[in-house]
């Protein structure tokens, strides 16, 4: 197996999001590769257009890639205020590469980074993938319920 290069864009990530940039600042059309990646193994994340990634990557603070050579593998991003609250969103890894530790990784750095280390408390939100969580140190919330409202069907 080649190599699994981990890129903690910037803030924003301007590169991956208008220049579609992986390693090493080169262009790997990254933005593309990212839908495709969501597309197809993110149930949830599927058929967002290339404008509502962009947007959708424009508002977190913190956002990992993998790379297998010029192929995205693996992804995940957060939001926070910096010193109360950060959410994880989107961790998603390749289904042929599950079971390595990459998920572990784009959680970990995640975690690790200055943006969010040191916030009082992390949230992610997830549908089947409980006991990979419970891993990593997250637990249910006992006194919290999950509460939603859909505002429109366009962004």
């Amino acid at each position: 197996m080649s190599r699994i290069v981990l890129v903690k864009h910037a803030p924003g990530a301007p590169g991956l999001r208008w220049l579609g940039l992986g390693p090493k600042l080169k262009p790997r059309r990254g933005l593309l590769k990212l839908q495709r990646l969501l597309n197809k193994h993110a149930f949830w994340a599927k058929g967002r257009s290339t404008r509502e990634i962009r947007k959708m990557l424009a508002g977190s603070q913190v956002v990992i890639s993998l790379w297998r050579g010029k192929r995205m593998v693996g992804f995940g991003r957060a939001t926070t205020d910096g010193i109360y609250r950060a959410v994880l969103w989107d961790i998603v890894v390749a289904g042929d590469l599950q079971g390595r530790g990459l998920g572990r990784k784009v959680v970990e750095k995640l975690l690790d980074t200055a943006e969010i280390s040191e916030v009082e408390k992390i949230y992610l939100m997830t549908t089947k993938s409980f006991e990979f969580y419970e891993q990593l140190g997250f637990s249910s919330e006992k006194n919290q319920k999950l509460m939603s409202i859909k505002i429109s069907e366009e962004i």
